[in-house]
This record gives C-alpha cells, sequence and structure tokens, in this order.
C-alpha cells in the first residue's frame, strides 16, 4: 500500500465543479491580480476568523513581513519569537532589520514558552510572535498577561493553524495581526503560493493594502516604499472555494489525530499532545523517537512517505552566531530537531490507510 503524505488530488476532484466556474469568472474579467475574488475571499476570511479584516497578499512570508513594517518594527528592535517554525518567521523580523530574540518551545505543545518569555524582554523589544506550531494554538492568556505588561505588541504566526482555537476563540484575533499561509499543503490551501494579514485595526489594514501594492492604494501613487506583494486573482477564487469545507477538513485531521492516539498508545513514541483549553487542527500529526531517522527510512519501504518538521536548528545558522546562541541553547527545539517525525494526517486519509501507517509503526518498534 502506498500513503502519500498529503494527496491534494482527491480535495482538487471532489471539488471540481465549484472551482472551474470561479476560476472561468477569474478569466472572464481578465482581472487577475487582486479584484473582486480577492475581495469576496478577503472578507470571508476575516469573519472566520473573528475579525474585521484580512488582506490578501502573494505568500505566508510575505504576510508576516508586511505585517512587521505596518506595525513600525524598525533597525535595532528586537522580536521575540520561537526557533521551532519554519525560517520565515525570523527570516521576515531580520528583513525588516530587526533581530529575532529565540526562546524555547513548551515540551507539551511545541508552542513558545511563556515562562521564558519574560526572561528575554529588553529595552529593545518591541513584540512577541508566538507561533501555532503543528495546528495547536499557542497560550494566548499567558502571552497577552505579559505583552501588556511590558507594553509589546503580539503578532500571531497562524500559518499553521487555520482555525484552531484557544479557549473556544479561533486564533487569528488574539494578536495586533496575526498571519496565514495559503501554501498547497496547509489546512486551506491555495493553487499555489498565498497568504494574508488579520487584524482589527483598521490602520495596520490600511498599511499593508498600500505595502502589498508598491507603496500606495491606487496606481502610481506611492505613499510610501513598498513591495509587489498582491494575490492573484485565481488564489482568492480558489481560496473562496474551498474557505467553507474547512472546518469540516479539520474535523477529519482531529479524528485521524484520535485514531493514532489510539493505535499507538503506549508504545515508545511520544505523541503530540493538546493543551486542555486548545482545540488542535493537526496540521501536522509529529511523533518522537530517538530512531526517528530509521523508522522514517522503514516506512518509506513500506510506501509511506512522512516529513520531518524542522530538521534545522534556525538559531545556530550560520547567519544568526552573532546572536550568541550555542547548542544547548534551547534543549526543547534542539530535541525536536533530532527526534520528530511528522505521520500523515491529511483530512482524506482513510481509515485503512491510517491503520496501515500504525501498524508499520508497530512493526518497527516491536
Amino acid at each position: 500500500m502506498n500513503v502519500p503524505f498529503n494527496d491534494l488530488k482527491i480535495q482538487y476532484e471532489a471539488l471540481k465543479a465549484e472551482f472551474r466556474p470561479a476560476i472561468e469568472r477569474v478569466l472572464e474579467s481578465q482581472h487577475y491580480i487582486l479584484g473582486p475574488e480577492v475581495d469576496a475571499f478577503e472578507k470571508a476570511f476575516a469573519a472566520y476568523c473573528g475579525a474585521r479584516y484580512a488582506v490578501g497578499v502573494n505568500s505566508g512570508t510575505m504576510a508576516l513581513q508586511l505585517a512587521l513594517l505596518a506595525l513600525g518594527v524598525q533597525p535595532g528592535d528586537e522580536i521575540i519569537t520561537a526557533a521551532q517554525t519554519f525560517i520565515a518567521t525570523a527570516e521576515a523580523i531580520s528583513w525588516c532589520g530587526a533581530t529575532p530574540v529565540f526562546v524555547d518551545v513548551e515540551d507539551k505543545t511545541y508552542t513558545i514558552n511563556p515562562a521564558l518569555i519574560e526572561k528575554a524582554v529588553t529595552s529593545k523589544t518591541r513584540g512577541i510572535i508566538p507561533v501555532h506550531l503543528y495546528g495547536h494554538a499557542a497560550n494566548m492568556e499567558a502571552i497577552q498577561a505579559i505583552a501588556r505588561k511590558r507594553k509589546l505588541f503580539v503578532f500571531e504566526d497562524a500559518a499553521q493553524a487555520h482555525g484552531a482555537r484557544f479557549q473556544g476563540k479561533r486564533v487569528g484575533g488574539f494578536g495586533a495581526t496575526s498571519c496565514f499561509s495559503f501554501y498547497p499543503g496547509k489546512n486551506l490551501g491555495a493553487f499555489g503560493e498565498g497568504g494574508a494579514v488579520v487584524t482589527d485595526d483598521e490602520k495596520i489594514a490600511l498599511e499593508i493594502k498600500k505595502l502589498r501594492n508598491h507603496g500606495g492604494i491606487v496606481r502610481y501613487t506611492h505613499e510610501r516604499l513598498g513591495f509587489n506583494g498582491r494575490m492573484e486573482a485565481i488564489q482568492g477564487a480558489v481560496l473562496g472555494v474551498k474557505l467553507p469545507y474547512l472546518d469540516q477538513w479539520n474535523k477529519n485531521r482531529r479524528a485521524n489525530a484520535h485514531l493514532y492516539h489510539e493505535l499507538l498508545n503506549g508504545l515508545d513514541l511520544i505523541l503530540p499532545r493538546e493543551a486542555s483549553d486548545c482545540e488542535s487542527v493537526y496540521n501536522s500529526y509529529v511523533v518522537r523517537t530517538q530512531k526517528r531517522d530509521a523508522l522514517q527510512a522503514f516506512l518509506e519501504k513500506a510506501g509511506i512517505q512522512t516529513m520531518i518538521y524542522y530538521p534545522v536548528k534556525i538559531h545556530l545558522l550560520d547567519f544568526y552566531k552573532h546572536l550568541g546562541y550555542r547548542e544547548g541553547s534551547l534543549p526543547v527545539t534542539e530535541a525536536l530537531c533530532g527526534d520528530g517525525l511528522a505521520l500523515p494526517v491529511y483530512p482524506d486519509l482513510t481509515e485503512t490507510q491510517l491503520r496501515y501507517v500504525a501498524g508499520k509503526v508497530k512493526d518497527f518498534l516491536g
């Protein structure tokens, strides 16, 4: 049996009849960048997140960078974040001229550890970027309390957490801004790259609209230095078709995760854990074992595709050497880089496939 890590074709076939007229509307209008399809998606996604505004851009990375600039981040500022994430989080901070300050993650949720945040605050600190990793929300109550006390902004990196909840509320509405990626493999994915910034602040939304469009809302009106960061109309159309199905897909992911919990419980394996006040959407189902590489090779031979998130220790990269981190600086993060393995958990995974994966993991672990 072959089990891919993700199978986007199933989703495409199921919604093909809806995709085609949506894309044809774009082709007929010849409005290929921004336009009514993007406008409609922005309104729908803002409402889904419980926010006033969503601004579509051309990638999750661009969303991160534009949001930081709209918040006024400047060279010399420090932004506290987690190193257990994709490089884009730190990259965006650095491209703004600011300095990422990395703190370790909790060993239960793998999200930023609030107990370590306050110790990292200095006179240069401007904000905190919690990453809702693997589809699990960070502890926003504790993070917001620190931010209020220290007069810092909170900026959610929700690239992996579309629809995840903290204390019953969907992520995306806890910070001054929040950023999402619509990379094809995400819980809500486009037919290519895409991203969005979500906010309740009208001024921030307006600044991001300027930044994504060469610094101005109207063509050839450049109010500030900007970028070409606009969302393509076809991506807005595709995302508009997919959004109404997101909650069901997340429900399927959760059901798959719970079946893995049941089948893999008791093995010499650390399984994902969910905080009592959170509802994860399992963008990834990451298990941990000291035999990670051997397990991955064994599963590959059995036709099962897995992924490693993330093998690179961001805080130890050569271009961050000047920050002074050493091996052992962030022990939980470093352990995850060496022993975490993501199993297939996509919403169209069948029970037969899932049981096959779990069975092969059991075979390997004896």
